[in-house]
């Protein structure tokens, strides 16, 4: 069996592990920043076309190969959104999304010293929501990125008060 570039960012990995070949797709590495003004967080909503539908979830996206998370995550701000960190934005963690299928590593960043100098991209709609509204979106099958739900827990552990 042989390697398959699906394409740009996804590859298919065939390798021997014992006498069995493992299957696991080579992806892109990505960037989430969770952006906060005040007491309330910056979401994008966008249509997700694997699943069918407006998805709620924090701006993220793939990290450029001349590029850092750190970098990524201010321009997808930027891009998304609209809205620039006066600040550095601080790390949360990093983690694999699917470590035994996918190489995929999500890099997680919090800001909360915004100023709004763009609108947001094309086909993205933002909305400044609280912590009770972000569990109701994921409750409701709204908010349902696993890797962005993560972070976000994670966040409120780690710099939440």
């Amino acid at each position: 069996m042989k390697n398959l570039k699906l394409t740009n960012n996804i590859k298919l990995i065939n390798k021997k592990f014992k006498k069995e070949f493992y299957h696991f797709l080579k992806t892109s590495n990505l960037s989430i920043v969770i952006p906060k003004i005040k007491n309330k967080y910056i979401l994008v909503s966008q249509k997700r076309i694997p699943i069918n539908q407006i998805n709620f979830e924090f701006p993220s996206g793939i990290i450029e190969k001349h590029e850092t998370a750190l970098i990524s995550a201010k321009k997808e701000l930027i891009e998304e959104t609209g809205y620039k960190s006066r600040n550095k934005l601080r790390k949360i963690t990093s983690f694999y999304s699917e470590p035994g299928r996918l190489t995929t590593k999500i890099t997680g960043f919090f800001c909360n010293n915004l100023i709004k100098i763009l609108k947001p991209e094309k086909g993205i709609k933002i909305h400044i929501v609280s912590d009770h509204q972000i569990i109701k979106l994921i409750e409701n099958g709204k908010f349902n990125n696993a890797s962005h739900i993560g972070m976000y827990l994670f966040y409120k552990k780690k710099y939440a008060q």
